[in-house]
């Protein structure tokens, strides 16, 4: 949590709220690092979309960080193929700082974290593509 402290998330409707607030009560954090122009993260997002119906009520909430080149193409790219996540906004310097602390050297990558920041797995993309929604997040409760 400290990462977005002090942080406003936006959502695809152009709505924000405090990080703060948008994680009351999550357990989990999930980072969804993705950009609308990688093939491979536009195969994954539906699937992580079907994954947080489920995984949402859990405990678990997922923060889209944007490596799209435009805020534009960042916008249309949650409206067309995301859950109803939040995102660090276009531009915010916590995306660069949250790539470099993770060592995001690829994506789509998906980084579970407790609030405290302590790294659950890097490798949440496979968890997600691979276990159901709740095997997943009793593995990374556990």
């Amino acid at each position: 949590m400290d990462s977005l402290a002090g942080v406003k998330l936006v959502k695809a409707d152009g709505s924000s709220v405090d990080a703060e607030k948008a994680l009351a009560g999550k357990e989990l954090i999930a980072y969804y690092f993705s950009g609308h122009w990688c093939p491979p993260c536009r195969r994954f997002t539906p699937m992580l979309k079907t994954f947080y119906q489920e995984a949402s009520a859990l405990g678990v909430e997922i923060v889209f960080v944007s490596s799209d080149q435009s805020e534009e193409a960042m916008v249309d790219y949650m409206k067309e193929s995301h859950g109803d996540w939040f995102a660090v906004p276009f531009g915010e310097k916590t995306a660069e700082a949250l790539s470099k602390k993770y060592d995001i050297a690829g994506i789509p990558s998906l980084v579970v974290v407790k609030l405290d920041g302590t790294v659950v797995t890097k490798e949440g993309d496979d968890d997600v593509a691979g276990k159901t929604p709740a095997d997943a997040v009793k593995a990374w409760k556990a």
